[in-house]
């Protein structure tokens, strides 16, 4: 059915939180919003009764590897469409297919399995892909290969952007290798976020990335040089440019939520976006697990190298959403940083907000921030409680 009715649903978006309200979907988009119940409807309309419960736009993840025991760079298409599902259980409606450093083969790869699965998704869309790497510092590599680090090269990113056409969003380098700059210029002048992780660059290099075209930090504060009071960095050379926004993996792993309050104060619910950046035991639970060539151990929901080295994480959309109110956060500016936020910096105009003529990607969720169901424009993904 292309027409549906969800009645007494409270609204948290925009940061603000409405009474109970009816919104009217017709052919996947959000038609009208009504403060009051309608004494009649229609029966070509399907009507979904919230209870009461939280409405808030599909959530979108710029940064996630795998899920649900698949691994996105392991050379399938099923792998891709496992996040998908995975992603729409959790309340994410849109996310970028991330990459690791890896051979230039198998990174051709992935790209051409996200053109086949493109437009197929049967759940979570893909907003396009997110290279994490390869030009990265191996003094800040974490879990990436090192194998496979390398310089930037102008070249190779031709042919990658060649094969991948549109589909590239984001790139994440280390803006103080060699050719660092002219890559980030480069990718700039292509419409192309250029985000900072996995780099030992100093403020200065920072700043001058950040002038050159920068724009985005990954994992801030993870695989980056850290704060001292006379080597700032690149967290307070971004804490210092209102353009540029941050990623937080708030799992109460690799962020004390002292440090997401002091992210939020200093950036804003505009400035900042929760992320996952989960590998394949998101989902899952603890165990033993293949990631970017590494042997990984899950144990409490920390995803570690045998070396300590912390390796992704395991956290979903919606518990970050909670553990980030937790932490101290308004629930609307939460929603914020997981929905409008990402949608901002991706230009997905018709996402990321539940009003008039925007895309109907919604997610109801109750009062532990589990996901009731999620709708993916204006179709029900699922319409049964997941426990995650």
């Amino acid at each position: 059915m292309n027409k549906k009715v969800i009645l007494n649903a409270k609204i948290a978006a925009f940061k603000e939180m409405t009474q109970p309200s009816t919104i009217w979907i017709e052919d996947g988009q959000i038609q009208k919003i009504d403060a009051h119940v309608p004494p009649s409807i229609s029966d070509d309309y399907e009507v979904i009764d919230a209870n009461g419960h939280l409405l808030i736009p599909g959530m979108i993840d710029v940064h996630i590897h795998g899920a649900n025991g698949h691994d996105m760079m392991d050379g399938t298409e099923e792998s891709i469409m496992e996040v998908s599902r995975t992603c729409a259980l959790t309340g994410c409606t849109s996310f970028l297919v991330t990459s690791v450093t890896s051979s230039i083969d198998d990174l051709m790869r992935l790209i051409h399995n996200v053109k086949q699965v493109i437009g197929k998704e049967p759940g979570a869309k893909i907003a396009g892909i997110h290279l994490e790497g390869p030009y990265l510092n191996v003094k800040r590599k974490g879990m990436q290969n090192e194998k496979y680090l390398r310089h930037p090269n102008i070249e190779e990113m031709k042919a990658i952007l060649t094969e991948a056409g549109s589909l590239i969003k984001m790139v994440t380098i280390a803006p103080e290798l060699p050719g660092g700059l002219e890559m980030v210029q480069f990718l700039k002048e292509r419409g192309i976020i250029v985000s900072l992780a996995h780099s030992d660059a100093t403020y200065e290099e920072a700043k001058q990335a950040f002038a050159t075209g920068a724009s985005h930090v990954t994992h801030c504060f993870n695989g980056m040089r850290p704060i001292h009071h006379r080597d700032p960095g690149i967290v307070v050379a971004a804490f210092e440019d209102p353009q540029v926004s941050l990623q937080a993996i708030v799992d109460n792993i690799h962020l004390h939520p002292a440090v997401v309050r002091l992210m939020h104060r200093i950036k804003g619910a505009e400035g900042m976006v929760l992320i996952t950046d989960a590998l394949q035991a998101m989902y899952m639970g603890d165990g033993e697990y293949e990631f970017g060539g590494h042997q990984v151990t899950v144990s409490n929901g920390e995803a570690r190298l045998a070396d300590g080295t912390l390796a992704s994480s395991t956290v979903t959309m919606n518990e970050a959403l909670r553990k980030t109110v937790e932490s101290g956060i308004p629930l609307t500016d939460a929603v914020y940083m997981a929905s409008t936020t990402p949608a901002n910096i991706l230009g997905l105009h018709k996402k990321g907000k539940i009003q008039e003529q925007t895309d109907a990607d919604l997610v109801l969720i109750d009062t532990d921030y589990q996901v009731e169901w999620t709708m993916i424009g204006g179709q029900l993904y699922s319409d049964k409680k997941q426990t995650v």
